[in-house]
């Protein structure tokens, strides 16, 4: 029987919804991994790697160009939208009213493992195969390094909700530091993807951005908050336009989106109402297609050999840098260990910043794919370290500012 696209789209729909919901629920992960970690999974059992090299004719029947088109269209919107959120909710006025202690240690959570990172990408310059085509070497090891330091401020959120401690002055501390860390994070995006035969139209974007987000800001305090909403998803459609356009990429365009955005304009309970819903509803289309992007063509042994590599410089120089900064600013006996577990948390955030380096080729699916795992170790590791040591030093944790 001959299926048009439409029926293989919802075909595919069903799948994306339903698999990681079943391994979710009936497998009881949510301790290891919340359902977003599972639908990342997910993403890549279903990709080509995986089911498409067990049944190659199904995979091809169902993720056919026209339904992957589709799939990337939904993708793209739901995580600018996400990104967007991510970027209103900086919260900068905290770190610049703690800026000595939030500056310090945002600093080394970023640095140290940029560094491991750095190192370990330096690595892997002297093997063919990592290195995308279109690539500086400087490019590469600044990008993988990066990867390694990206903490995920959303998925941060839900865990710390988790946790009981979003609330708690320890989990609101974690937020500022993990705040400046993003605003770092697409800051270094920016400088990789610098493109000297378009610096014209960059160094004009951002000009024109200068002057649109004044315009922008004046409007939106004059605007009734059911208008706000509706307003700010055209700003974020012109900025992610103007920003690809100009060769920066869309979702540094949907970052600065956010960025430029005061939370207080929005009620927060339909704020997180919003990030819930479209990490439920669309996200996990992303999820998908970000699996439909993997690669073992270099053997899946050397592919998690490097994912092991780079998770251990990533945890280990998390840690690390906290460490340090918990020495310097003379922090409680365990905060430390706390703290830069938490921080090290990858997910979604390292997982869009790996695929934006994908898409200009500074890294290659190999590549994206070590990282891809690295995310979801790193990720699954943070609860189970965490809660004991939450358990053991609670009272020390929750009396301290």
């Amino acid at each position: 029987m001959h299926m048009g696209t439409t029926e293989i789209f919802l075909i595919a729909m069903l799948i994306i919804f339903s698999v990681p919901y079943l391994i979710w629920r009936l497998g009881g992960t949510d301790y290891y991994a919340p359902l977003v970690v599972v639908q990342i999974i997910a993403g890549i059992l279903l990709g080509p790697g995986i089911m498409g090299r067990a049944y190659p004719e199904y995979y091809s029947f169902v993720f056919n160009p026209q339904v992957v088109q589709s799939l990337n269209g939904i993708a793209w919107w739901a995580v600018m939208i996400f990104v967007m959120i991510a970027g209103i909710e900086l919260d900068l006025k905290k770190a610049w009213e703690h800026r000595r202690e939030s500056t310090i240690t945002a600093g080394l959570a970023l640095g140290t493992p940029l560094a491991f990172g750095c190192v370990a990408a330096l690595g892997l310059l002297g093997y063919a195969g990592w290195m995308g085509p279109k690539a500086h070497s400087w490019q590469f090891v600044l990008g993988v390094g990066m990867a390694c330091a990206v903490t995920a401020l959303p998925i941060l959120i839900l865990l710390m909700e988790k946790l009981e401690i979003l609330r708690q002055p320890i989990g609101q501390r974690i937020l500022r530091y993990a705040s400046l860390d993003d605003i770092a994070i697409w800051g270094v995006l920016a400088v990789i993807l610098l493109d000297w035969d378009r610096v014209g139209r960059q160094v004009g974007f951002l000009l024109a951005f200068a002057v649109a987000t004044r315009l922008f800001r004046m409007m939106m305090v004059r605007l009734e908050e059911r208008d706000r909403w509706y307003v700010s998803f055209i700003w974020l459609a012109v900025c992610a336009f103007a920003a690809d356009w100009a060769g920066l990429h869309y979702m540094v365009g949907a970052f600065l989106a956010g960025a430029v955005m005061d939370a207080e304009w929005f009620n927060q309970e339909k704020m997180d109402f919003l990030r819930a819903n479209v990490l439920m509803a669309v996200m996990p289309v992303f999820f998908l297609s970000t699996g439909l992007r993997t690669n073992w063509a270099l053997g899946g042994s050397a592919v998690f050999l490097v994912a092991a590599v780079l998770l251990v410089a990533s945890v280990s120089g998390k840690l690390a840098g906290i460490h340090i900064a918990g020495r310097i600013l003379k922090w409680g006996p365990g905060e430390a260990s706390i703290i830069g577990w938490l921080l090290q948390t990858k997910a979604l955030i390292m997982i869009i910043f790996v695929n934006i380096l994908l898409d200009k080729q500074i890294i290659t699916s190999e590549t994206f794919t070590a990282l891809l795992l690295m995310a979801i170790g790193s990720t699954m590791l943070t609860v189970p370290m965490v809660y004991p040591k939450l358990q053991r030093v609670a009272q020390l944790i929750f009396k301290t500012t």
